[in-house]
């Protein structure tokens, strides 16, 4: 199949590349209206109880409250005749809004928790009607035309999950505006750096935009059929580059190098793919099969993040293997054209640094992979303490609106109704039964009262100076309000949230509840009940995929225990950070819960980038392995050719993602300082020092398999110098 491709690419180099060029034109045409369909949120299992919850409230009871207007008074209180006035005219023109249903002021209802103890402010709760595209742009139109002073000396400031949401949108663009900043002028010049010659250091930009064009046009298409969330974007351009430089890297490094030995041209094609092309293919799958377990969970945020993944690593491996070859062959020597001064002699792949450094680690293998190996250890001990959440508004800079008005429900009001539970009925209940009901819900610890559409109960019993709400009866449904005095998403809410769940709900009717803590304890039973197949997949799939490289059940083994322990560090230093606090005063962050979704997402994408370099690197030592040389001298070349590829392609993918460390997000800045840190532990301390400490502990046991397997292996699998069947231990010397 590969010199099937190198004489396709030497043939008919030229229909190649303009098949290309048409092709990423169409690409882009269609994945221009990838921004029209792709959707924000995605956070919530659409089975789970809290979202069934949501959706009966929508359905029957015009959408639960999903903005708080917080107003505040210029002078006096909220109840001095201008206030007065202010606020019913405020309620009034809220209420003709078409985009918003559910309005209930302070002023029209009296209600002691809707106005803020000292009495200077007061709340206008209401709903935002729409899907997830809609509500967004509603609540930024709402919140546009009210923020800020109104009539009466009052002001108005906007809080709540809409609110929220508007907040993000807004800051995401200016993170990743400054991220791309940052990112963009530094890879290009780290690309000069690295390839010597302004030719070889914009083909990867090739790859990289048909990678980016066609993932882009592979989620407008996928959007039109289902959920797709817009924050797939980023991962597609930051792995589109990503990878556009690593294959590039790899194919370039090792035409250069044939060309070098004074190779035709088009044998130096025909040896890159025959060697390179089947790296990349296999790093491609293995990278593939990483991002593929997203798909497995039901949030269609992460799924997102396994569509777009997934194509963008197929489209630059697919772009590479045809596009690359077509390239050198038109362009040949002139691919070192551009040269800068410093890169003037022959091209090599040889690095005699890592070589130095494998041959020292596998001589010495404990004096050198046991520092190694505690300091990983130790960086990955927060993990014992680590707890998952999701995203609320102690993402967002402290400036941010949202974020301020959330301080001041939890501060000056008595309960928030932000973060009230929701309990559902979903049939007609009698009044007696439903205030017996409400009475012992009123009555668990940390509940302040429920609110019904009969009444309000606080302690077990009826509050007679709490009227209830109309709007919370239906004939064929009821609602039931529970405000409590607990800190949102802490363990004492959740553990009420579990409390309410496990009484019991009058006769004939089911209880469905819901509210930001029961998202988040949803959530979080969600993707923790989805972690061991997504695992399992990866695990099973990696072995495979590793056992059909290199002909050897330890090498797979090998591979995942290193892998886990490096990303294991990686994710225990983001826990040290972003939830122990640790540098938050430095970095601008408020310690919580690790992100479920970030942490699964981040644990994913690191995990595959370390099989890619896992690839490059096993690849070069099989092939000389498999050529005779014993194991140290197979470790030790092998290292010596591609730890400089590994480092370079590890250092321009890192400098992509730390540029996120810029952006006032939290969960961004966890990402992209997270990966980044992943990237490069993988490439220096797993590469440099564990692989080749390993290889010389495992010495000849190395490259065992069983002989059925190693029959299998000879007959399917693929290396950088193909199948070759051989001897229980391949290879022709023994290690030392």
């Amino acid at each position: 199949m590969f010199e099937r491709m190198a004489e396709l690419a030497i043939r008919r180099s030229r229909l190649v590349l303009v098949v290309a060029v048409v092709a990423v034109a169409l690409m882009g045409a269609v994945g221009s209206g990838a921004f029209g369909v792709l959707k924000g949120g995605g956070y919530d299992d659409p089975a789970s109880q809290s979202s069934r919850a949501a959706k009966l409230i929508e359905e029957r009871f015009g959408g639960q409250t999903n903005l708080i207007l917080l107003v505040r008074a210029a002078e006096g209180d909220v109840d001095s005749p201008a206030a007065d006035r202010g606020g019913r005219a405020l309620a009034a023109e809220l209420k003709r809004e078409p985009a918003l249903e559910n309005v209930v002021s302070y002023w029209e209802t009296d209600s002691p928790a809707l106005r803020s103890e000292d009495g200077r402010e007061a709340m206008v709760l209401a709903h935002v009607k729409g899907d997830t595209a809609e509500l967004e742009k509603n609540a930024k139109s709402v919140i546009d035309a009210y923020r800020g002073s109104y009539k009466g000396g009052l002001s108005i400031r906007a809080g709540g999950g809409t609110a929220v949401t508007a907040d993000l949108s807004t800051q995401v663009p200016k993170d990743l505006l400054l991220a791309e900043a940052i990112a963009v002028p530094l890879t290009l010049v780290l690309l000069l750096l690295v390839f010597g010659g302004v030719v070889a250091a914009l083909l990867p930009l090739a790859i990289a935009t048909v990678a980016i064009a066609g993932t882009f046009a592979e989620l407008a298409l996928i959007g039109g059929v289902t959920d797709v969330s817009n924050s797939a974007t980023n991962l597609t351009t930051a792995l589109g580059l990503g990878l556009g430089i690593d294959y590039a890297l790899l194919m370039i490094s090792r035409f250069r190098e044939q060309l070098a030995t004074g190779a035709s041209v088009d044998d130096a094609v025909r040896h890159t793919v025959r060697t390179a092309g089947r790296t990349v293919a296999f790093s491609a799958a293995t990278v593939a099969v990483a991002l593929a377990a997203l798909l497995v969970f039901p949030q269609y945020f992460l799924r997102s993040f396994g569509y777009a993944g997934v194509g963008v690593v197929v489209i630059a491996a697919v772009s590479t293997l045809f596009v690359m070859p077509a390239l050198f062959v038109v362009l040949g020597h002139r691919v070192n054209n551009g040269r800068l001064p410093w890169a003037e002699k022959a091209a090599t792949t040889r690095t005699p640094l890592w070589g130095r450094l494998a041959r020292t680690a596998m001589r010495r293998p404990a004096v050198t992979a046991l520092p190694v190996l505690a300091v990983l250890l130790l960086a990955a001990s927060p993990l014992l303490g680590l707890t998952l959440g999701t995203p609320d508004e102690r993402v967002l800079p402290e400036d941010a609106g949202s974020r301020q008005v959330s301080s001041v429900l939890r501060e000056k009001f008595d309960g928030n109704d932000a973060a009230a539970i929701h309990v559902v009925l979903d049939a007609a209940v009698p009044q007696a039964p439903l205030s017996s009901y409400a009475a012992e819900l009123s009555g668990l610890p940390g509940v302040i009262r429920a609110e019904t559409g009969t009444g309000t109960y606080t302690g077990g019993r009826p509050d007679r100076t709490g009227p209830g709400n109309p709007a919370l009866g239906r004939p064929d449904a009821q609602r039931i309000t529970l405000i409590s005095g607990l800190e949102p998403k802490s363990d004492a809410a959740l553990d009420l949230v579990e409390q309410v769940r496990a009484l019991a709900p009058p006769a004939g009717a089911e209880a469905l509840v819901g509210g930001a803590d029961a998202q988040l304890l949803d959530s979080k039973a969600s993707i923790s009940g989805r972690i061991p197949l997504a695992l399992a997949l990866v695990a099973v799939t990696t072995f495979l995929l590793l056992f059909l490289f290199t002909g050897s059940v330890v090498q797979p083994v090998r591979a995942l225990f290193l892998n886990v322990i490096s990303l294991g560090a990686a994710l225990g230093v983001m826990t040290w950070i972003f939830q122990d606090g640790n540098l938050a005063s430095l970095l601008g962050v408020t310690p919580q819960p690790m992100d479920a979704s970030m942490t699964v997402l981040l644990f994913v994408i690191a995990f595959g980038l370390s099989m890619d370099y896992e690839v490059f690197v096993t690849s070069r030592i099989k092939e000389l392995h498999d050529l005779g040389e014993d194991n140290e001298t197979a470790v030790v070349e092998g290292l010596g050719r591609t730890g400089g590829i590994v480092t370079a392609a590890a250092a321009l993918l890192a400098v992509s993602f730390f540029a996120f460390g810029t952006a006032q997000l939290t969960f961004m800045q966890m990402f992209g300082l997270g990966s980044g840190l992943a990237i490069l532990i993988d490439a220096v301390a797993v590469r440099g020092v564990l692989v080749p400490a390993a290889m010389r502990l495992l010495g000849r046991s190395a490259w065992y398999a069983p002989g059925f397997l190693r029959g299998f292996h000879g007959r399917y699998g693929l290396s950088e110098s193909g199948p070759a069947p051989g001897p229980e231990f391949t290879g022709s010397r023994a290690a030392p």
